[in-house]
């Protein structure tokens, strides 16, 4: 897939608590190839010589548009939450390989946490305009989720009643979700993402967890989890890896993984052998 340099400029942005911000970008070039799991590499101002990569979240090829999520953690991303409407900046993307759905796994189960949320919404977006499959969400944060949020009237497999908070957008798709944290959130399960997919998992039947696959992005550890449900449920699992990049073309080799192939070790980058790997390819010492 082609990898474009554009000059974006800032349609829109919207700020959350706990210093997070949905920022939409005009990207015509991008908006029209970007896949979910693939990132872009924004130059967040001008005064710094590093681009910062952040997962796309959505897209509106009518518009040229793509949306991306953020928390302001350095200096790159505080600089990006300070751009006004109209402000112009220099981006790379999309890079990075995608989610793939695969039709004998027709029953999706796509676990978000954090700053990890954005390409599982993408995926979500995507497949739920194929009849053919159907899709769970759980979602993850130990910050106010930046989202709009509603109790859901979708039916969730295995899950407490208290635990009935969903996102309005994906609500509105007819795509059952539901919330978790740590933080005592009303509406949301008390406890970690993991937790309350087991919940869903073990109330499948056999012939549905016979076509049930997993996606995950989110923080290192709680993929590490994910990765052991996988493989306690023997169930594919795709996840998409966040780490620090510097060229995100695959030129410095500085966000190299570990992956396990054919019992030996190879060395991946996550930018463009990546972001998107088979969990069990990764944590291989979860088996």
């Amino acid at each position: 897939m082609a990898i474009f340099v554009e000059q974006t400029r800032v349609q829109a942005c919207q700020s959350f608590p706990a210093e997070q911000y949905r920022m939409r970008l005009l990207a015509p070039q991008c908006a029209q190839v970007a896949c979910p799991g693939n990132f872009v590499h924004l130059r967040c101002d001008s005064s710094l010589p590093m681009r910062r990569p952040y997962s796309i979240m959505s897209v509106s090829p009518q518009q040229g548009e793509i949306e991306i999520l953020y928390k302001v953690v350095g200096e790159g991303s505080r600089k990006l939450a300070s751009c006004k409407v109209g402000t112009e900046l220099s981006m790379l993307g999309p890079i990075g390989n995608a989610f793939e759905a695969h039709p004998e796994r027709s029953n999706l189960l796509l676990l978000g946490g954090g700053v990890g949320i954005p390409p599982l919404f993408f995926f979500t977006q995507q497949m739920c305009q194929d009849k053919n499959y159907q899709s769970t969400v759980l979602m993850g944060s130990e910050v106010p989720f930046p989202f709009d949020t509603c109790h859901s009237k979708l039916s969730v497999t295995g899950l407490p009643t208290d635990c009935n908070l969903s996102l309005t957008e994906l609500e509105m798709l007819k795509v059952p979700t539901r919330l978790c944290s740590q933080q005592e959130m009303a509406g949301c399960y008390s406890g970690q993402i993991d937790e309350l997919a087991r919940l869903y998992l073990s109330e499948l039947s056999s012939e549905l967890i016979g076509r049930t696959e997993i996606f995950t992005c989110g923080p290192k550890p709680m993929l590490k989890n994910v990765a052991k449900l996988a493989v306690e449920f023997g169930l594919p699992c795709q996840v998409a890896l966040e780490e620090y990049m510097a060229c995100g073309v695959g030129g410095c080799a500085g966000c190299t993984v570990e992956t396990r192939q054919n019992k030996t070790t190879v060395m991946k980058r996550v930018c463009v052998d990546g972001p998107v790997f088979d969990a069990h390819d990764i944590f291989f010492n979860n088996a």
